[in-house]
């Protein structure tokens, strides 16, 4: 019989992805050749996933797929690392997520063009909450909105620790905040919020909404959060970064990390960037996430 029960549970996105590195990103109408391509899964809950599966912990996810050549390969990669991919569901004629990605490792930034899943989203009820309630975390980046929204009730109602990746301001993303014990979001995130500029008032505007702790990343700047009303702003660790993508991904994995291993929320959030800055030295979002070996190397 399967293990049925997992540290972290995760609902969200997950995708197959195309990456290649350009010099710079082009202007419209012109041919640009782009060099390196790596192609590998993809999705903000699906790959903190996959670096809390590297670093040891237990996980499950639920998602959607198609029957395409795309979803087989997704799932594959899932199952390779481990993870539980018995709450994924394939969606019959439809198409699963795919991305492709242009970075510029000069620059340290990437451009993303993404196609969401086509087939229609996790209903509540085909989200196993049996599973929910036994685990450690709920980690959610809140695409599909009623169901990501009924599992964090379900999570709460069982004093589960919910963590939600903010990536975007969606209708219903400040309904999951109230539900929510971590609320981490994107810098895009906190300026369609409150406005260009201003990380620290959105945490503030989160804050009331009642997680424990709120917090944005702001990239090379790094970033800022509040615990109960105390400020923990950081810079990121200094790094030649070759391709940003999954670095939001790996940050939040981190974090999930340290409240498995029962950190305090300063040491999560420092963890969390280390562990982002060494993914982007590597094209794609897996690719550079440190080994276990190398956490607890480093004194993790």
């Amino acid at each position: 019989m399967k293990q049925r029960f997992f540290q972290v549970y995760g609902l969200g996105q997950c995708s197959l992805d195309y990456i290649g590195k350009v010099d710079n990103y082009p202007p419209a109408d012109v041919k640009c050749e782009f060099a390196d391509m790596v192609i590998e899964g993809g999705g903000p809950v699906a790959t903190a996933l996959v670096a809390l599966a590297r670093w040891g912990v237990s996980c499950a996810f639920a998602g959607v797929l198609g029957d395409d050549p795309f979803g087989a390969m997704i799932k594959a990669s899932l199952d390779k690392e481990g993870i539980d991919t018995s709450g994924v569901l394939v969606r019959k004629g439809f198409d699963s997520q795919f991305a492709f990605i242009v970075a510029e490792p000069g620059l340290g930034r990437r451009t993303i063009f993404w196609r969401r899943p086509t087939g229609p989203p996790p209903e509540p009820d085909e989200i196993d909450h049996s599973i929910i309630r036994k685990a450690k975390v709920l980690h959610v980046d809140g695409l599909f909105t009623e169901s990501c929204l009924a599992a964090c009730k379900t999570a709460k109602e069982a004093g589960v620790q919910v963590v939600v990746d903010a990536g975007s301001l969606r209708e219903g993303t400040l309904e999951i905040a109230r539900v929510s014990d971590y609320f981490l979001a994107s810098e895009t995130f906190a300026e369609a919020l409150v406005g260009e500029g201003r990380p620290l008032d959105a945490c503030y505007k989160l804050a009331e909404l009642g997680p424990r702790v709120v917090g944005v990343t702001t990239g090379p700047r790094g970033y800022v959060a509040l615990e109960g009303g105390n400020i923990i702003e950081r810079p990121a660790y200094p790094v030649e970064a070759v391709d940003t993508t999954g670095c939001g991904d790996v940050f939040h994995a981190g974090f999930t990390y340290g409240l498995i291993e029962g950190w305090k929320v300063d040491k999560c959030l420092d963890f969390a960037a280390w562990a982002a800055a060494e993914v982007s030295l590597e094209l794609g979002g897996r690719a550079g996430i440190p080994p276990l070996e190398e956490v607890k190397e480093k004194g993790w």
